[in-house]
């Protein structure tokens, strides 16, 4: 039983920490199970895309934690930076958020989705779709 456990939870725990600020690649741990026969291609990209998609809601509350902060002398964003994030997530909308799969780009985005207080709502379904169509990509590719 623990054989056919441990594959995806390990890509589940693995994908969470990669959409943290860790420098850590999900897609390499996904493709080496998948290459590797280790479990069930949907089973492995599931696990990938909910452990993903936690660590990204991680990062959103973050978000949303810091903005309480804001004012305080010590924090990192200035009113006038906020703003101009602000103004460019509006511009583009809530719709940028399906490029959370982005590296290097997307684990911010997420943090900056919390800090301009976008709705759950609206975020946890773009973040998955993009993620999602991620791992499937990743899947067929293997």
């Amino acid at each position: 039983m623990f054989d056919l456990l441990w594959p995806p939870l390990f890509v589940a725990a693995w994908a969470f920490l990669a959409a943290t600020i860790l420098p850590l690649s999900s897609e390499v741990v996904l493709l080496a199970q998948l290459k590797a026969g280790l479990g069930t291609p949907w089973v492995l990209v599931t696990a990938a895309t909910l452990g993903n998609v936690g660590g990204s809601l991680v990062n959103w509350w973050l978000g949303t934690a810091l903005r309480r902060l804001e004012g305080h002398r010590w924090f990192p964003m200035k009113p006038k930076q906020i703003a101009a994030a602000t103004a460019r997530f509006n511009r583009y909308g809530a719709w940028v958020l399906l490029l959370s799969w982005v590296p290097v780009v997307g684990d911010p985005l997420t943090l900056v989705a919390g800090i301009l207080r976008v709705p759950l709502l609206v975020f946890v379904p773009l973040v998955t779709i993009g993620k999602a169509a991620r791992y499937l990509v990743v899947a067929a590719a293997a």
